[in-house]
């Protein structure tokens, strides 16, 4: 091999190299967009029913049913 063969093969290395950290960059904001979704999923499921709960409360005071 001559040194232009060595210099062609070392930018294709490089180049795919950047583009594969280029994809995990994508995937890990994608995951951390997952991850904070699956906490406020979490979040309503645990807490929410208060939040109906206190909702309809407020609904009867106000439409005088108790």
């Amino acid at each position: 091999m001559n040194t232009e063969d060595e210099l062609q093969k070392n930018i294709r290395r490089m180049t795919g190299l950047q583009a594969l950290r280029q994809i995990n960059a994508i995937v890990e904001e994608e995951n951390r967009n997952d991850a904070i979704a699956a906490l406020a999923l979490r979040w309503l499921l645990r807490y929410g029913w208060i939040l109906l709960l206190a909702a309809g409360a407020l609904l009867g005071y106000l439409t005088g049913a108790y």
